[in-house]
């Protein structure tokens, strides 16, 4: 099968649609399918994947591309690259990782045109918000790559990773830690990430005397951060927003970091029933959940026990093979009508 899938951010640029899309495309190949990659990305170094990358292609190259594919899938819904199917008549898959806007013309129209594709959800959150009906098809994690490491000792306790922006809630961890130092409590925090609350984070930092226990090591990915990962007991996802769903979790639980996440949206979800979840934008009751989970190892060893079936649902291999079922039945549903007709 030849299909398109339309990213509109893809690597190199990091983020959790563009790590699902090149799982994805990577797991379609692998499973004997051609797969193009579209992406409004640019990229100055050679893509050296296994599959094509069209970078910011041309309207004629983009009418082109929809025209060779058996299956066009958009990785959360791209207006700019679905115009063709006004004119190709294509199977239209779209996987949806975060919220359409209610308001709006762009929001409006998506909304609209969904009507018109197959539809998949992350979490059951983002499918309760959807206009249409759609399959629940939760994220994959890259299984490869976060793992149990036996040669890494887990001597750290805090450890927060992605992008220090105020929806992340870096800020509300921070005030955590400074209600925990009022009691005497000083657990270690490595902030993994970059972004443009950096500053400010570090001047309440400062503030707050803390230090000496927070350090921000900057952006890390791969085995690198799967390492670091490894190194500490639990992985804390502050989020202020309604996150879709919440990959870092999944991460984090493969490397047997138990997760601490805020009541937001698709969190609860990636984490089951092995963290901990906490009311978000509250500086004390996350404060109150790290203090419980650090002071019982018990606890930690509970939580970490079991999480393989949960992961197993992630695989990329089960999360590429659920998306290929859609997309087959999509195109078969697709070609039915013609078949009526011709017979």
């Amino acid at each position: 099968m030849n299909i398109l899938l339309c990213s509109v951010p893809f690597r190199p640029s990091i983020g959790g649609i563009e790590t699902v899309s090149a799982l994805l495309a990577e797991r379609f190949g692998r499973l004997g399918h051609r797969v193009v990659v579209v992406t409004k990305t640019a990229s100055s170094e050679p893509d050296g994947d296994a599959f094509r990358v069209a970078r910011n292609p041309s309207a004629r190259e983009l009418f082109e591309l929809v025209r060779w594919a058996d299956a066009v899938f958009h990785n959360n819904i791209g207006l700019r690259f679905a115009w063709p199917l006004l004119l190709l008549r294509r199977p239209w898959i779209v996987a949806h990782h975060t919220w359409i806007p209610r308001r709006g013309l762009a929001g409006c129209v998506k909304r609209w045109a969904l009507r018109a594709a197959t539809n998949i959800a992350v979490s059951r959150a983002i499918a309760s918000d959807l206009p249409v009906r759609s399959t629940i098809v939760p994220n994959p994690y890259a299984d490869d790559v976060f793992v149990r490491m036996d040669d890494v000792a887990r001597r750290a306790e805090l450890v927060f990773v992605g992008r220090l922006v105020s929806d992340k809630g870096v800020a509300v961890l921070v005030e955590a830690l400074g209600l925990l130092a009022g009691q005497h409590v000083r657990p270690r925090l490595t902030v993994i990430g970059e972004g443009p609350e950096a500053p400010a984070l570090q001047r309440r930092v400062d503030v707050l005397g803390l230090g000496e226990c927070v350090t921000f090591v900057g952006r890390r990915s791969g085995r690198r951060l799967a390492a670091t990962l490894n190194a500490h007991e639990v992985l804390v996802v502050p989020s202020t927003w309604e996150e879709p769903f919440g990959v870092v979790a999944l991460e984090a639980m493969a490397c047997g970091a138990v997760p601490l996440v805020t009541r937001s949206g698709g969190l609860p979800e990636a984490v089951g029933v092995h963290g901990r979840v906490v009311a978000k934008a509250d500086a004390a009751a996350l404060a109150e959940g790290i203090e419980a989970l650090l002071g019982d190892p018990q606890e930690l060893r509970r939580l970490r026990a079991g999480t393989r079936s949960h992961l197993a649902r992630h695989s990329r291999e089960r999360v590429a093979l659920d998306y290929l079922r859609i997309i087959d039945d999509a195109c078969r549903a697709h070609a039915a009508p013609r078949a009526t007709r011709a017979v």
